[in-house]
Protein backbone atom coordinates (compact mmCIF):
# COMPACT_ATOMS: atom_id res chain seq x y z
CA UNK A 1 0.00 0.00 0.00
CA UNK A 2 1.29 3.46 -0.89
CA UNK A 3 1.66 5.35 2.39
CA UNK A 4 3.01 8.54 0.82
CA UNK A 5 6.54 8.24 2.18
CA UNK A 6 9.26 9.17 -0.30
CA UNK A 7 13.04 8.89 -0.19
CA UNK A 8 15.69 11.04 -1.86
CA UNK A 9 19.45 10.49 -2.06
CA UNK A 10 21.50 13.64 -2.78
CA UNK A 11 25.10 14.71 -3.23
CA UNK A 12 25.58 18.20 -1.82
CA UNK A 13 28.55 20.46 -2.46
CA UNK A 14 29.73 22.47 0.55
CA UNK A 15 30.82 26.09 0.39
CA UNK A 16 34.46 24.90 0.41
CA UNK A 17 33.93 22.71 -2.64
CA UNK A 18 33.82 19.34 -0.88
CA UNK A 19 30.82 17.03 -1.16
CA UNK A 20 28.72 14.97 1.19
CA UNK A 21 25.89 12.46 0.90
CA UNK A 22 22.44 13.48 2.13
CA UNK A 23 19.44 11.24 2.82
CA UNK A 24 15.90 12.68 2.89
CA UNK A 25 12.72 10.88 3.91
CA UNK A 26 9.46 12.78 3.45
CA UNK A 27 6.58 11.70 5.69
CA UNK A 28 3.07 13.00 4.91
CA UNK A 29 1.76 14.82 7.98
CA UNK A 30 -1.81 13.61 7.47
CA UNK A 31 -0.76 9.94 7.54
CA UNK A 32 2.04 10.01 10.11
CA UNK A 33 2.05 9.73 13.89
CA UNK A 34 5.30 10.78 15.58
CA UNK A 35 6.37 9.53 19.01
CA UNK A 36 9.49 9.82 21.17
CA UNK A 37 11.21 6.63 22.37
CA UNK A 38 13.69 6.49 25.25
CA UNK A 39 15.99 3.49 25.63
CA UNK A 40 17.34 2.13 28.92
CA UNK A 41 19.89 0.74 28.26
CA UNK A 42 20.84 2.50 24.99
CA UNK A 43 20.01 0.75 21.73
CA UNK A 44 21.52 0.69 18.25
CA UNK A 45 18.48 2.18 16.56
CA UNK A 46 18.71 0.24 13.31
CA UNK A 47 18.96 -3.06 15.18
CA UNK A 48 16.11 -2.09 17.52
CA UNK A 49 13.90 -1.21 14.54
CA UNK A 50 14.45 -4.65 13.00
CA UNK A 51 13.76 -6.40 16.32
CA UNK A 52 10.56 -4.45 17.03
CA UNK A 53 9.19 -3.98 13.52
CA UNK A 54 9.49 -0.18 13.44
CA UNK A 55 10.26 0.79 9.85
CA UNK A 56 10.81 4.55 10.22
CA UNK A 57 12.95 6.23 12.87
CA UNK A 58 15.81 8.63 13.51
CA UNK A 59 18.01 9.63 16.41
CA UNK A 60 16.55 12.42 18.54
CA UNK A 61 18.24 14.19 21.46
CA UNK A 62 21.74 14.25 22.91
CA UNK A 63 22.86 12.03 25.77
CA UNK A 64 25.55 11.48 28.37
CA UNK A 65 27.58 8.29 28.12
CA UNK A 66 28.47 7.69 31.76
CA UNK A 67 25.91 6.89 32.94
CA UNK A 68 23.75 6.85 29.81
CA UNK A 69 20.88 9.29 30.17
CA UNK A 70 19.29 12.01 28.03
CA UNK A 71 21.01 15.39 27.98
CA UNK A 72 18.04 17.74 28.04
CA UNK A 73 14.39 17.26 28.89
CA UNK A 74 12.40 14.27 27.64
CA UNK A 75 8.67 13.64 28.16
CA UNK A 76 6.65 10.67 26.98
CA UNK A 77 2.88 10.85 27.24
CA UNK A 78 3.26 14.04 29.26
CA UNK A 79 5.38 12.33 31.94
CA UNK A 80 8.99 13.46 32.49
CA UNK A 81 11.80 10.98 31.92
CA UNK A 82 14.92 11.09 34.18
CA UNK A 83 17.53 13.20 32.40
CA UNK A 84 20.53 15.45 32.81
CA UNK A 85 19.25 19.05 32.68
CA UNK A 86 20.73 21.48 30.18
CA UNK A 87 23.21 23.71 32.00
CA UNK A 88 21.93 27.02 33.35
CA UNK A 89 20.90 29.47 32.06
CA UNK A 90 20.13 27.68 28.78
CA UNK A 91 17.38 25.24 29.84
CA UNK A 92 14.52 27.42 28.64
CA UNK A 93 16.24 28.59 25.45
CA UNK A 94 17.26 25.14 24.17
CA UNK A 95 14.95 24.00 21.36
CA UNK A 96 12.65 20.98 21.49
CA UNK A 97 10.60 18.67 19.34
CA UNK A 98 7.12 18.65 20.88
CA UNK A 99 4.45 16.23 19.65
CA UNK A 100 0.87 16.56 20.82
CA UNK A 101 -1.02 15.57 17.70
CA UNK A 102 0.89 18.15 15.64
CA UNK A 103 4.69 18.41 15.61
CA UNK A 104 6.06 21.69 16.91
CA UNK A 105 9.69 22.85 16.95
CA UNK A 106 10.30 25.62 19.48
CA UNK A 107 12.42 26.83 22.41
CA UNK A 108 11.46 25.11 25.66
CA UNK A 109 10.18 28.38 27.15
CA UNK A 110 7.39 28.52 24.54
CA UNK A 111 5.93 25.10 25.37
CA UNK A 112 4.52 25.59 28.87
CA UNK A 113 5.55 24.18 32.24
CA UNK A 114 3.90 20.76 31.81
CA UNK A 115 3.43 20.13 28.08
CA UNK A 116 1.22 17.16 27.17
CA UNK A 117 2.30 14.53 24.68
CA UNK A 118 5.93 13.74 23.85
CA UNK A 119 8.91 16.10 24.01
CA UNK A 120 12.65 15.82 23.46
CA UNK A 121 15.15 18.65 23.82
CA UNK A 122 17.80 18.93 21.09
CA UNK A 123 18.70 21.96 18.96
CA UNK A 124 19.69 24.40 17.87
CA UNK A 125 16.79 25.58 15.73
CA UNK A 126 17.88 25.79 12.10
CA UNK A 127 14.84 27.33 10.38
CA UNK A 128 12.00 29.34 11.92
CA UNK A 129 9.05 30.99 10.18
CA UNK A 130 10.56 30.08 6.82
CA UNK A 131 13.93 31.74 7.51
CA UNK A 132 17.36 30.38 8.45
CA UNK A 133 17.95 31.30 12.10
CA UNK A 134 21.52 30.02 12.60
CA UNK A 135 23.91 32.88 13.39
CA UNK A 136 26.78 33.72 15.76
CA UNK A 137 24.60 34.78 18.71
CA UNK A 138 24.74 31.42 20.59
CA UNK A 139 21.14 32.01 21.63
CA UNK A 140 20.73 28.40 22.79
CA UNK A 141 24.07 28.20 24.62
CA UNK A 142 25.76 25.45 22.63
CA UNK A 143 29.09 27.28 22.63
CA UNK A 144 28.81 28.58 26.19
CA UNK A 145 27.59 25.19 27.40
CA UNK A 146 29.96 23.08 25.29
CA UNK A 147 31.30 21.43 28.44
CA UNK A 148 28.28 19.12 28.41
CA UNK A 149 29.33 17.82 24.98
CA UNK A 150 32.55 16.39 23.57
CA UNK A 151 33.06 19.75 21.83
CA UNK A 152 31.17 22.76 20.50
CA UNK A 153 28.78 21.04 18.08
CA UNK A 154 28.09 24.32 16.28
CA UNK A 155 31.67 24.49 14.92
CA UNK A 156 32.88 22.36 12.01
CA UNK A 157 31.47 19.80 9.59
CA UNK A 158 30.08 16.54 10.90
CA UNK A 159 27.55 13.85 10.15
CA UNK A 160 24.28 15.49 11.21
CA UNK A 161 20.55 14.81 11.50
CA UNK A 162 17.64 17.24 11.35
CA UNK A 163 13.86 17.24 11.46
CA UNK A 164 11.88 19.69 9.36
CA UNK A 165 8.22 20.69 9.21
CA UNK A 166 7.09 21.62 5.70
CA UNK A 167 3.69 22.17 4.11
CA UNK A 168 2.01 18.81 4.57
CA UNK A 169 5.28 16.96 5.21
CA UNK A 170 7.77 16.05 7.89
CA UNK A 171 11.36 15.92 6.65
CA UNK A 172 13.75 13.41 8.24
CA UNK A 173 17.23 14.34 7.00
CA UNK A 174 20.70 12.93 7.64
CA UNK A 175 24.12 13.54 6.10
CA UNK A 176 27.32 11.49 6.13
CA UNK A 177 30.74 12.79 7.11
CA UNK A 178 34.22 11.99 8.44
CA UNK A 179 35.31 10.27 5.20
CA UNK A 180 38.28 11.94 3.51
CA UNK A 181 37.59 12.80 -0.11
CA UNK A 182 34.13 11.17 0.04
CA UNK A 183 31.86 12.79 2.64
CA UNK A 184 32.86 16.03 4.32
CA UNK A 185 29.80 16.44 6.52
CA UNK A 186 27.93 19.73 6.92
CA UNK A 187 28.23 22.84 9.01
CA UNK A 188 25.07 23.86 10.87
CA UNK A 189 24.55 26.81 8.51
CA UNK A 190 24.82 24.49 5.51
CA UNK A 191 22.34 22.10 7.12
CA UNK A 192 19.93 24.97 7.79
CA UNK A 193 20.08 26.16 4.19
CA UNK A 194 19.59 22.59 2.98
CA UNK A 195 16.46 22.22 5.14
CA UNK A 196 15.08 25.47 3.79
CA UNK A 197 15.74 24.35 0.20
CA UNK A 198 13.87 21.10 0.88
CA UNK A 199 10.79 23.09 1.86
CA UNK A 200 11.07 23.28 5.65
CA UNK A 201 9.28 26.18 7.33
CA UNK A 202 10.67 25.01 10.67
CA UNK A 203 13.71 22.79 11.29
CA UNK A 204 15.77 21.61 14.24
CA UNK A 205 19.19 19.99 14.57
CA UNK A 206 19.21 16.59 16.28
CA UNK A 207 22.06 14.46 17.60
CA UNK A 208 24.76 13.72 15.04
CA UNK A 209 28.36 12.62 14.73
CA UNK A 210 28.68 8.92 15.42
CA UNK A 211 25.09 8.91 16.70
CA UNK A 212 23.63 10.05 13.37
CA UNK A 213 21.06 7.38 12.48
CA UNK A 214 18.21 7.42 9.94
CA UNK A 215 16.11 4.28 9.33
CA UNK A 216 13.71 4.02 6.38
CA UNK A 217 11.56 0.98 5.58
CA UNK A 218 13.54 -0.96 8.16
CA UNK A 219 16.97 -0.19 6.69
CA UNK A 220 19.77 2.06 7.92
CA UNK A 221 20.20 4.71 5.22
CA UNK A 222 23.27 6.61 6.36
CA UNK A 223 26.83 5.45 7.09
CA UNK A 224 27.62 6.40 10.71
CA UNK A 225 31.29 7.10 11.46
CA UNK A 226 32.29 7.81 15.06
CA UNK A 227 35.91 8.45 14.05
CA UNK A 228 37.44 9.97 10.95
CA UNK A 229 38.12 7.34 8.26
CA UNK A 230 37.40 4.39 10.55
CA UNK A 231 37.53 1.02 8.71
CA UNK A 232 33.74 0.65 8.37
CA UNK A 233 30.59 2.48 9.42
CA UNK A 234 28.70 1.20 12.43
CA UNK A 235 25.69 2.62 14.25
CA UNK A 236 26.16 3.72 17.85
CA UNK A 237 23.73 2.93 20.71
CA UNK A 238 21.54 5.96 21.35
CA UNK A 239 19.20 6.99 24.16
CA UNK A 240 16.29 8.72 22.40
CA UNK A 241 14.68 8.45 18.97
CA UNK A 242 11.81 9.80 16.92
CA UNK A 243 9.49 7.13 15.54
CA UNK A 244 7.35 7.75 12.46
CA UNK A 245 4.35 5.43 12.22
CA UNK A 246 1.39 5.26 9.89
CA UNK A 247 -1.54 6.96 11.58
CA UNK A 248 -4.39 4.45 11.68
CA UNK A 249 -6.87 7.34 11.68
CA UNK A 250 -5.64 8.55 8.28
Amino acid sequence: MDDGRTYELLRLRTRDGDETTVYVVRHPVARTRVTVACFTPPERLDHWCVATGHEEAMVAGFFLRDPHRPLGEVRIGGAPVPHEPVAAPWQTARACVHVDGAVRLAPREELGAEPPGDLVQAGPLLVRDGMVCIDDSDREGFSSGAGQFDSDITVGRYPRCALGVADGELLAVCCDGRRSGVDAGLELGELARLMLSLGAREAINLDGGGSATLVHRGHLLNRPYSNHDQPAPESRPVVTALLFQRDSRA
